[in-house]
């Protein structure tokens, strides 16, 4: 399931993006497995057709879903998701901004590392959790 969260500076197009990217590179949504169509997505999230329509273009774009004519929308496997080359340039920028002010913060090499490793092992965290959710087990 998504989380919309209305206040969030985040649009609800990009959420439901960043949420459907979440869960298939977790394997939450297992490769090739068909998406909800746009109207049922829509209901399901309680928001506009145009909306769910406009994430699901995104999506194809940049290579996590593919769109059959008259069948639907289907989750490529992450092994096959190819990164955009601007995406991870424009990532990369906004992670070193963030990183470099949190050095300001944090001048403190051992506070600031400390921070860094708990944020990299809550992300670990969370895909291990959404793999044990499903009954996987990777040891």
């Amino acid at each position: 399931m998504i989380d919309i969260d209305l206040k969030s500076r985040k649009s609800i197009y990009e959420q439901v993006v960043i949420g459907i990217k979440e869960q298939i590179l977790s394997g939450l949504i297992v490769p090739e497995t068909k998406l909800p169509s746009v109207r049922e997505l829509s209901k399901e999230l309680t928001v506009n057709p145009n909306t769910i329509q406009k994430a699901f273009r995104q999506l194809e774009e940049q290579g996590y879903i593919y769109s059959v004519a008259g069948v639907g929308s289907f989750a490529h496997a992450p092994k096959d998701i190819q990164p955009d080359a601007r995406l991870l340039r424009e990532s990369e920028s906004r992670l070193r901004d963030d990183l470099r002010e949190l050095r300001l913060l944090l001048p403190n090499d051992e506070d600031f590392s400390a921070i860094v490793s708990q944020i990299l092992a809550d992300m670990n965290g969370s895909e291990r959790s959404m793999r044990q959710d499903r009954g996987e087990r990777h040891d």
